[in-house]
């Protein structure tokens, strides 16, 4: 485990990190309540178990990260270069994964590969002009520890669109404050209140694979018009 890896695992261990985990946990609970199928991906650790999967509706659950994870992943990959066959996922999660990496656009690509047609895509990312995202871009050593940078909700849209996704839901959360210790309770992370009107830290993108198909359309023959030799335009004559 990296010294990185360390200081996030212990961040999580923390009031603020507990209190994080438990507020996505049933926010991407809520979000994957119409999920169905064989394989639920989560790409990249976040917490220090399984919380994020724990309501998944999906046969099975697979969490794919690197070595490090404090309870072990069942697949050990990079994020961009994922070790499954393509069009074999029917849903992915993406826990602030795309925030961590060097080249987030190509893990996008590397998940449009896997997923099937009209599988559906979670992505979890804190909002640059916010409280959590100031503090990830003032900390020296990035907040949530190891964080490389904010990615704003309307980018990541962008790539998805890009891509020929439908973003059918989004929703803003994390309404508390990134100095706060923790404790709060999941309503006063996840919902707006009038002791708390601050805009929310983050944001949760689902996105669905839209798969068109081709279908071909038969010209339409016009009778074309009859030229007949010898017929011209007939013209007025000045009769003597």
């Amino acid at each position: 485990m990296t010294n990185r890896d360390a200081a996030l695992a212990a961040w999580w261990s923390g009031s603020l990190g507990r209190a994080l985990l438990a507020a996505e946990s049933e926010l991407v609970g809520e979000a994957l309540e119409d999920v169905f199928g064989w394989e639920l991906l989560q790409i990249g650790a976040w917490g220090v178990a399984r919380e994020l999967l724990a309501c998944g509706r999906t046969r099975r659950q697979t969490v794919v990260a690197a070595p490090g994870f404090p309870d072990g992943a069942d697949v050990i990959g990079r994020p961009s270069q994922l070790p499954v066959t393509s069009d074999s996922v029917d849903a992915a999660l993406l826990p602030h994964t795309l925030e961590f990496a060097s080249d987030p656009y190509a893990i996008v690509r590397e998940v449009d590969r896997v997923l099937v047609g009209e599988g559906q895509l979670l992505v979890l990312g804190f909002r640059p002009w916010s409280l959590w995202g100031t503090r990830a871009r003032t900390s020296r050593s990035g907040f949530p520890p190891g964080l490389r940078r904010v990615l704003p909700e309307r980018r990541v849209r962008d790539w998805l669109v890009l891509l020929g996704y439908e973003v059918v839901a989004s929703r803003h959360y994390l309404y508390c404050s990134p100095w706060s210790p923790g404790g709060e309770g999941t309503g006063r992370i996840l919902n707006r209140g009038i002791t708390y009107p601050l805009p929310g830290g983050a944001y949760l993108l689902k996105a669905r694979k839209r798969v068109y198909t081709l279908t071909p359309v038969r010209p339409r023959f016009r009778d074309k018009p009859v030229v007949v030799p010898g017929l011209v335009k007939p013209t007025t004559r000045s009769q003597s």
